[in-house]
């Protein structure tokens, strides 16, 4: 037979869990826009931060990320940037 009810006795019986979300286990990438006066400046200051900490380079990757982290864990910092993205618009 293969009425409804066969189907349905014969689906899986694993549990559905509703409302998880699955734990991304890899980098989720954003980009963002600069000027090129910007992007110049953010260059130099990349060549600098290395020079003075020692290494051949510091990666706008690496300096993104340290800002985002200090962002989040920073309620001065938090503040600070809403009031700047307030007065830009």
């Amino acid at each position: 037979m293969n009425s409804a009810s066969d189907r349905i006795a014969a689906a899986p019986t694993q549990p559905v869990t509703l409302g998880r979300t699955r734990v991304q286990r890899t980098s989720v990438r954003r980009t963002v826009d600069l000027t090129p006066a910007q992007h110049r400046a953010l260059d130099i200051w990349q060549r600098d931060a290395a020079d003075r900490i020692g290494l051949t380079r510091v990666t706008g990757q690496e300096v993104l990320a340290a800002l985002i982290d200090q962002l989040l864990s920073d309620p001065k910092l938090s503040a600070q940037i809403t009031r700047t993205i307030q007065a830009q618009r």
